[in-house]
């Protein structure tokens, strides 16, 4: 067994568990009842921490340092291996090859079998640039100091134009300034570049050109040392600066980020302002073109990267070379197991950044399967996010293969399918949030369904094939879609009604949805808003109240009852706490030991100075409003002294997307993902706009909050509003007007739509996978 005694991590109440080893566990729950933080936060997170402590304390020094989880014993741990749903890093240069082992093992094989042989494995990669230099170095010796001449060269395989990302950008000048004005009369129109800012001023005050002279006027040298004048060291305003040309500073500070973190006005500026387009001398390869020459047969390391990858592992069988036998082997078996794991439709050179997030875990899943090593602890936290029903049956025999390794399987999820293949479940509850973190049943399957819990009512919910459809009001067409893996796609999405479009993993779902509908917005006449799965950004100093900008109206209200100015009540201004600057805890980095958070002693960790909090508003202080539940504060803003309409509804948003348990002022990095998600539709259902299109909404939430998500997606039909659903939960498929089926299969197998027609067509026809599992959903 493992044993855990008394786990308070998060909101765990006192947490005892007796989990069994080598077999399959599965934690279930409402989203927020505790599950990562008994899962993650505590088993595995203690696992981790005591194999880092057996490295030496060098070693430690460059390791995160984790502190001890809040629990009172934990016995019987094995080494925890976690495969979670962080999105992968959507850096420019990763790719699925570059992700996985997979490209580093093509790389090693060409530079064995290619022809002509162009150098080490390196000069595969396009992550190395090639470079050559010689000089002379200094060397000590016994105690003389002598000279001697050094040179060296490495071949890389980076294009030298792209820089090994595939796409060069062209800057539209018109977009970053007005031609017919001057710069003292603010001709720059870059976001952050105000006048009188120092960005401004660098440009203003360089003394290169006249400022009160418009841009159009310049003389030819004028306009090179305004757009792309080299870096120079000068004083502006007693001040030492660096000034360069415009466009080399944006590409520094814009275009060198990656396009998903940025905040959304810098982004909507280098959509703008920037085309990205295939890089002429690599055709978007990324690689030089040595590399692309140098081939296996008749085939290029580029072009093997670029196959479908259960083709690839066709092609890497097929070669009989016994000189690097046991390297076709394991890159053999690397493949064979994307292709097993329902990933087969993926290339190699595929950006990692456009991955789903199922399809990220599962990507991380390729390492572990192969694995030989046994009476490990793998921990999965809802592997089925984003697998149709029928890859599901393929995940659910993929997790039973490791426990039959004789490893100990923990899982997360809310799927009834791999519930039922449990054996041993966890059902936290009964709530989430401050309701729940106790445990509500532990057992077997059959003892779950018996019981009554949350999950164990809800276990065997089916939802019924709706009987009477709503009639759309208009139709976005669709025409000869073709992004990724569609084929000239022809489809019309009707408005006004609730529409799902689903198909197997890797079908073109999202590729039709996000590819193809925002040009089509001129002709609803009303924006799209998308609410896609990436990750919320925020650190631990965001929490919902400022993530939604409840905060701003509440300021003003304060400041405004008080007769102060509003920056008194915001904790990252000047109403913070000196001591912990408005963190609300000091932390102490102690280098390779874990750092030591203890609660600010002068604030109390309310995060404010103490004279902040004497200003009152409805009876009570900024850090109390921040401590109230969203139901509470719903109440609270809606009459009264403190009644704030803007913040009203703001708070009864949130209380519509079922997060109504959240206190205001909880961290962000405490909200479990399903939360988090919610957050997000609950921030976007303010834009104005005609059509919603959700992806996958049902990530990380429970049978019982699935049935509140189709009340919510109602009531915005209802309202007039389009809603259309990327989705594979069968219940939100039964519940829809119309539905929208891609296949048949997945990768150059789809792509095609194979019905469309409402819930009861699809399953009185049952030609298609999703056809014939829906319909053994309903009871058909």
């Amino acid at each position: 067994m493992i044993r855990v005694l008394g786990a308070r991590e998060n909101n765990l109440k006192d947490v005892s568990v007796e989990i069994p080893k080598r077999r399959l566990t599965v934690f279930t729950g409402v989203s927020g009842s505790g599950k990562s933080s008994l899962v993650f936060d505590t088993i595995a997170a203690e696992s981790q921490r005591l194999i880092n402590e057996t490295y030496s304390a060098f070693v430690q020094g460059f390791m995160p340092s984790l502190s001890r989880p809040d629990v009172d014993v934990l016995d019987g741990l094995t080494t925890a291996i976690i495969v979670d749903q962080q999105r992968m890093g959507a850096d420019p240069r990763s790719t699925v090859g570059t992700a996985t082992d997979a490209n580093a093992m093509l790389r090693i094989l060409f530079s064995r079998l290619g022809t002509p042989h162009i150098g080490s494995p390196k000069a595969y990669s396009f992550n190395v640039p090639s470079v050559s230099g010689a000089g002379a170095v200094t060397v000590e010796r016994g105690g003389k100091t002598v000279k001697e001449r050094r040179s060296f060269s490495v071949t890389g395989g980076m294009c030298p134009r792209c820089e090994g990302r595939g796409s060069v950008s062209d800057i539209d000048l018109a977009q970053l300034f007005d031609a017919s004005k001057s710069l003292s009369e603010g001709a720059l129109t870059i976001p952050g570049y105000t006048p009188g800012g120092w960005n401004y001023r660098l440009y203003s005050e360089s003394g290169f050109y006249d400022p009160d002279k418009p841009i159009r006027k310049y003389t030819k040298k004028e306009l090179h040392d305004f757009l792309y004048r080299e870096p120079v060291r000068m004083k502006i305003a007693g001040i030492n600066m660096t000034y360069e040309g415009l466009v080399p500073r944006i590409q520094k500070s814009y275009l060198a980020k990656d396009k998903e973190a940025m905040q959304p006005h810098i982004r909507a500026f280098v959509d703008r302002a920037v085309a990205f387009t295939t890089c002429p001398d690599c055709d978007g390869t990324r690689l030089t073109e040595a590399a692309r020459s140098s081939k296996i047969g008749k085939i290029s390391i580029a072009d093997a990267c670029a196959m479908q990858i259960s083709d690839l592992a066709a092609w890497v069988r097929g070669l009989d070379e016994p000189s690097v036998a046991p390297l076709l082997t394991s890159l053999g078996e690397a493949l064979d197991s994307f292709v097993e794991i329902g990933l087969g439709y993926l290339s190699l050179d595929r950006p990692s950044g456009t991955l789903s997030g199922g399809e990220a875990q599962r990507v991380k899943m390729v390492r572990h399967l192969g694995s030989s090593l046994t009476d490990v602890t793998y921990v999965f936290d809802e592997p089925t996010v984003g697998l149709h029903p029928h890859d599901i049956q393929r995940m659910n025999r993929l997790l039973l293969r490791l426990r039959d390794k004789g490893n100990t399987v923990l899982v997360v999820e809310h799927k009834p399918e791999t519930i039922a293949i449990a054996d041993h479940v966890v059902d936290l509850g009964p709530g989430a949030g401050s309701g729940g973190g106790t445990v509500c049943f532990e057992g077997t399957v059959a003892g779950l369904r018996a019981g009554r819990t949350i999950t164990g009512r809800h276990l065997d919910d089916r939802a019924g094939v709706k009987e009477t459809v709503r009639k759309p009001t208009g139709k976005l067409a669709i025409r000869g879609a073709s992004a990724h893996n569609l084929r000239d796609v022809d489809v019309d999405i009707p408005l006004g009604v609730l529409a799902v479009v689903t198909g197997v993993a890797g079908s073109g779902k999202s590729s039709l949805v996000h590819g193809s509908l925002p040009r089509s917005e001129g002709a609803a006449g009303e924006g799209v808003i998308s609410v896609d799965q990436a990750a919320i950004r925020g650190s631990r100093r965001s929490n919902p109240a400022t993530y939604t900008g409840l905060l701003e109206p509440v300021r003003k209200a304060f400041a405004k009852a008080n007769g102060v100015k509003p920056a008194l009540f915001s904790a990252n201004s000047e109403g913070a706490c000196p001591t912990c600057n408005g963190a609300g805890v000091v932390y102490t980095d102690l280098a390779m030991m874990a750092g030591v958070a203890s609660v600010c002693e002068d604030c109390e960790g309310k995060r404010y100075q103490a004279s902040v909090l004497e200003y009152r508003l409805g009876g009570r202080d900024i850090s109390e409003v921040l401590a109230m539940p969203v139901t509470e504060a719903e109440e609270f803003f809606r009459e009264g002294a403190a009644r704030i309409p803007a913040a009203h509804a703001i708070v009864s948003r949130l209380a519509d997307v079922g997060l109504g348990y959240l206190s205001l002022g909880q961290p962000l990095t405490t909200l479990s993902g399903g939360e988090r998600q919610r957050l997000k539709l609950a921030t976007h259902m303010a834009d104005k706009g005609g059509v919603y299109v959700l992806d996958e909404p049902t990530t990380g939430l429970h049978l019982a909050d699935v049935e509140q998500l189709l009340g919510l997606l109602d009531r915005l039909v209802d309202s007039g509003k389009s809603v259309i659903v990327v989705e594979h939960h069968q219940a939100v498929m039964a519940h829809a007007d119309w539905i929208i089926d891609l296949g048949p299969g997945a990768g150059h197998d789809g792509g095609r739509i194979v019905f469309e027609g409402t819930p009861a067509e699809l399953v009185a026809k049952r030609h298609t996978l999703t056809g014939e599992h829906l319909a053994a959903y309903v009871g058909a």
